[in-house]
């Protein structure tokens, strides 16, 4: 079965529009760096080194330092996907990223986002 596109595509192409759509809201891009930090154990250096590497974005989730274990209390949906239900390790990180930032574009806190 051939992966899904997402994983090939360079994470540095997917990250302008996870800006964009927090900062849509008036959000800001410390922010989601903030979240993929916490998600990913990156700090910020490892982020942005990651960004000019271009590595695609099964590359970047697997290479992630650290997983935060709290990821797994993420729940909901997002672009009609339940997060907690899907299955592929990959897809999954994928979908938490996507999940925290829908959360920060809707105005919640960054300690309810980050699950603190």
């Amino acid at each position: 079965m051939p992966k899904h596109a997402i994983y090939t595509m360079a994470f540095s192409r997917v990250y302008p529009h996870l800006v964009a759509k927090a900062e849509k809201k008036g959000r800001l891009k410390t922010e989601v760096d903030e979240i993929i930090r916490w998600l990913t154990g990156y700090d910020q250096g490892e982020l942005e080194r990651q960004l000019k590497i271009e590595n695609d974005y099964e590359t970047f989730i697997a290479e992630a330092p650290k997983l935060n274990p709290a990821r797994l209390k993420i729940k909901g949906v997002v672009c009609g996907v339940r997060v907690e239900d899907v299955e592929e390790p990959t897809m999954r990180e994928i979908r938490y990223i996507d999940k925290l930032v829908d959360e920060l574009a809707k105005g919640k806190s960054m300690e309810k986002i980050l699950r603190a």
